[in-house]
Parts: structure tokens; C-alpha cells; sequence
């Protein structure tokens, strides 16, 4: 776990908020000059802390209102086949998050689709062609709420982890 200091967990709650915020934005938010701003912000990414910015869009605006969460539970869970179907699927453009999971299921997929026959088709023609694939459950998204801030772990889970 990488070593932050207030500053470094100041500066990364402010990009969080707005990755495009200029360099004396986010000094003036986090009280520090932007010499020393710009400075840790380069740290943070070099340390590899910060590892990029993602643009947020509207699926339903892009023509794939319909989300769906997928378990897939592989046959024979060796690791070849796990990191086979792992890179199919996450390569697929209706796939948005793949978990490899353990438990009951290996994965669950993160899919977001133009209706619900496509959504028919992702799982039918699609996963359960795959011979890997034991079995497939798919459930409807109704609404999907996202954290947009993360805050670095502090006190006694540091610690543990050391």
C-alpha cells in the first residue's frame, strides 16, 4: 500500500471530484502552492497511485440503456480456462467490469446492451457457446449508483496490511 500523507489523500479527493481540474484548482482546494501541488500530484502518479482519468457517459445516451449484472460459472476452473474466458470477455463491446470472483460463480459481468433481446442474445448465443461455461445467471440492473470518491484506507486497516 502506497504511504499517503494528508496532502496526497487532500490532492486525490479533489481530482476525484473533477480529474479535469486545473493544477491552481487544486492547490487553491487543498491549501498548498501549485509548485506542491504539481509536485505530489506527479509523485502520485509515478508511484502509480494515480493511474489515469475515465470518462463518465450516459449508456443510455450511447444507445445502451439495458444493464446487466452476469455470474458465469466455468466447468473445469483451471487456470488456463479462467484467464481464457476472462480476456474473451472482457475484450466483448458490451462488457463494462468483469470480477473474477470466488464462491458459487467464477465471474460476474458488468454488461450494458441496446434492449433486452440483445441482452437475450449476449447470454444465449454468445456465453453459453463458450465450452467453459457451466452455467450462466443474468439479472437486470434497475439503477446503478456509483462512488465517485474513494478515500485512502487509514489507521488500524494500514496497519494490518503491512
Amino acid at each position: 500500500m502506497a504511504d499517503l500523507d494528508e496532502l496526497d489523500t487532500a490532492i486525490l479527493a479533489a481530482l476525484q471530484s473533477d480529474a479535469r481540474r486545473t493544477n491552481r484548482d487544486v492547490a487553491a482546494a487543498v491549501g498548498a502552492s501549485p509548485t506542491t501541488a504539481l509536485d505530489r500530484t506527479r509523485a502520485l502518479k509515478e508511484r502509480g497511485v494515480i493511474r489515469g482519468a475515465l470518462l463518465d457517459v450516459d449508456l443510455e445516451l450511447i444507445g445502451r440503456p439495458v444493464q446487466a449484472l452476469i455470474t458465469v460459472r466455468i466447468s473445469k476452473p483451471s487456470r488456463h480456462n479462467i484467464e481464457g474466458f476472462r480476456d474473451w470477455v472482457h475484450a466483448l463491446p458490451d462488457t463494462l467490469s468483469v470480477f473474477v470472483t470466488s464462491g458459487n460463480e467464477d465471474f460476474l459481468i458488468h454488461v450494458a446492451l441496446p434492449d433486452n433481446d440483445s441482452l437475450y442474445a449476449f447470454v444465449v448465443d454468445r456465453l453459453t457457446e463458450r465450452p467453459e461455461v457451466a452455467d450462466v445467471r443474468a439479472s437486470i440492473v434497475y439503477e446503478h449508483l456509483r462512488s465517485d470518491h474513494v478515500a485512502p484506507a487509514t489507521g488500524t486497516a494500514r496497519r494490518r496490511r503491512r
